[in-house]
């Protein structure tokens, strides 16, 4: 039996040394390669089996086959026989998913104030027939910049305008406002809401759009 009082040797440290160290490396490499590979390869492969869309980026195609755009990215529509979206402030180019923020204005900032004021003028010319209170989703843009929905009211003040535009009826595209409504999640989560990406998707499927859509 070894002296307690006796200091190990080079070779005991070591030997103490690899004794610690052993076991500490077989665990980390082990949690490593079960947390780092093939934990994450089990769930691609479940979700992309279970929610295959989501997965894949909530990708929208159209009649043709071609992918329009993602479900969950506004893109900026601005031509008048369009809805338009939030304001995005994501730098020169709207909705740039590249670029994702807000504009990090509070509440008492002059600039956001100056920001607001401008979006009111221009729905107000824009929207010439509408005259009440305006939703607070048209003038103010969301946290990520990317939101492509906005509000019932804020989709229906634009009812006439579009349909002015495009030569419908106001009740054809009050009708496709009210069938491109999302309920709350699971009636708790959330508010009603409209994409816009998705009901002016639906607009340029209408007969007769490829004319009015072509951009002024």
């Amino acid at each position: 039996m070894p002296d307690p009082e006796t200091p190990p040797s080079a070779a005991g440290w070591l030997a103490m040394l690899i004794a610690q160290v052993r076991p500490a490396c077989t665990l980390l490499a082990t949690l490593a390669i079960i947390t780092g590979i093939f934990y994450p390869l089990a769930m691609t492969m479940a979700i992309q089996q279970l929610f295959p869309y989501q997965a894949s980026g909530s990708l929208v195609q159209d009649a043709q086959g071609t992918v329009r755009g993602s479900a969950l990215i506004g893109q900026p529509f601005r031509a008048p026989q369009w809805f338009h979206g939030r304001p995005s402030a994501t730098g020169e180019t709207p909705c740039d998913p590249t670029a994702s923020g807000g504009s990090n204005l509070g509440p008492t900032n002059p600039a956001l104030a100056g920001l607001v004021r401008e979006r009111v003028a221009a729905l107000r010319a824009e929207n010439g027939s509408f005259l009440g209170p305006l939703p607070i989703d048209l003038v103010t843009a969301s946290g990520s910049g990317l939101d492509p929905h906005i509000s019932p009211a804020a989709a229906r003040l634009q009812v006439t305008r579009v349909a002015a535009a495009r030569g419908l009826p106001q009740e054809i595209v009050e009708k496709m406002v009210t069938d491109h409504l999302e309920p709350a999640m699971l009636g708790i989560f959330g508010r009603p809401r409209v994409n816009v990406f998705l009901l002016n998707l639906a607009l340029g499927s209408l007969p007769g759009a490829a004319a009015a859509d072509r951009s002024p």
